[in-house]
């Protein structure tokens, strides 16, 4: 027997939210570190030091994406076709960068000449800094609409332009996202390294915790003050089959903040996307490596399901044509495709989940220039 529709939608909302949440824990490790690569490593062993932290599993930490980007094509079809072709420079910007990770990570070594790796230390910031950039970008255009529209035979047509895309609240939210990626990589650094590597991780997670900090707030407060939320005015059948233009919407001043206004108990999440950073600042300074990952970690979860609870039941809201707007309601995939994915999921993430922290727990340990000599020839 299957689930309700409606909760069907909800649980699919709820993955979604888990789903980016894991990728950015776990890709905040090794995009954190990237980013950090030029200016941390003093010499080629440092550097090493610091590519090897994370090389045996940045590759399946990139996996969190593609199956985010597969549950979205899954669960929420008009939203993958609206999205992936709206956004299709910003998604090419992304996917580019993501190709100078795997072939640095490989390459670098190659060539025993300092302009060579030099190189590709930048081209390895490069597809580092560049995701998850976009990505904070990509929330920030959200919050406030996105230019497009549907004509009657639900054909998607995009209004804007990708430097619009670039505005001032979209770029404090990206300032916001690297941050924290950076926060989490260098608490991971500070946990696999030792001497002056693990000093300057320190170092940058209590920088990178202070800039998230103030860039979550000052986000907020701008998008309590600047910008209207969207509000269904019509009667919602959570039930109801895809069909985003059956519906009728507003913008009004503080919209964003209704959800949270109607459960206080809400308020929970952006407290732990603040509390969570600022407390793994603290804990860094203690020297709690694992205490200061997993504060990070739930800044990385707070950061994340704050504006998808802000903006429930919206997903892609217009700005073009607010009928337009795609809802947790109104553009998803039949019920009994969400209940199968459902099962599926419940089976096969458990185990992934299980694996990778197994991954983690054998690889654990502390990595140190005079390793990395005695091994050159077996690592990066």
């Amino acid at each position: 027997m299957l689930l309700d529709y409606e909760i069907l939608k909800i649980l699919w909302w709820l993955f979604l939210g888990v789903i980016l949440s894991v990728f950015s824990i776990m890709d905040g490790q090794d995009m954190g570190i990237g980013a950090m690569l030029p200016f941390v490593g003093k010499t080629d062993d440092d550097k090493r030091v610091m590519i090897n932290a994370v090389a045996p599993h940045w590759d399946g930490n990139q996996v969190w994406l593609i199956l985010g980007g597969g549950a979205i094509f899954a669960a929420w079809p008009m939203i993958y076709a609206t999205a992936f072709s709206g956004f299709y420079w910003a998604m090419l910007l992304v996917l580019f960068a993501l190709f100078f990770r795997p072939v640095g990570f490989d390459y670098r070594g190659k060539v025993e000449h300092t302009a060579w790796k030099t190189t590709w230390d930048w081209l390895l910031f490069i597809g580092s800094v560049v995701p998850p950039i976009v990505c904070g970008v990509a929330f920030g255009n959200l919050l406030q609409g996105v230019p497009f529209y549907f004509d009657n035979d639900l054909r998607s047509w995009y209004t804007g332009s990708f430097w619009a895309l670039l505005n001032p609240f979209a770029l404090v939210c990206g300032v916001a996202a690297i941050s924290l990626y950076i926060q989490q990589g260098a608490n991971y650094l500070y946990a696999r390294t030792t001497g002056s590597i693990q000093a300057a991780g320190k170092k940058w997670s209590v920088i990178a915790g202070y800039v998230f900090s103030a860039m979550f707030v000052l986000g907020g407060l701008w998008c309590y003050f600047g910008i209207d939320g969207y509000v269904i005015t019509s009667p919602v059948d959570p039930a109801m089959l895809p069909n985003p233009l059956n519906k009728t919407v507003t913008r009004e001043a503080g919209a964003w903040f209704i959800n949270y206004g109607k459960y206080p108990v809400l308020w929970l999440i952006p407290l732990i996307a603040v509390g969570g950073s600022l407390l793994s600042v603290y804990m860094i300074k203690l020297g709690k490596a694992a205490w200061a990952i997993i504060c990070s970690s739930l800044a990385m979860i707070g950061t994340i399901f704050t504006p998808l609870i802000s903006m429930f039941p919206f997903l892609l809201p217009s700005s073009t044509n607010f009928v337009s707007s795609l809802t947790a309601w109104d553009c998803t995939s039949s019920q009994l495709t969400l209940f199968v994915m459902l099962i599926v999921t419940l089976i096969f993430l458990p185990i992934v989940l299980l694996y990778t922290a197994w991954a983690y727990y054998v690889l654990r340990g502390k990595l140190t220039p005079d390793y990395i000599k005695e091994n050159s020839n077996s690592l990066y």
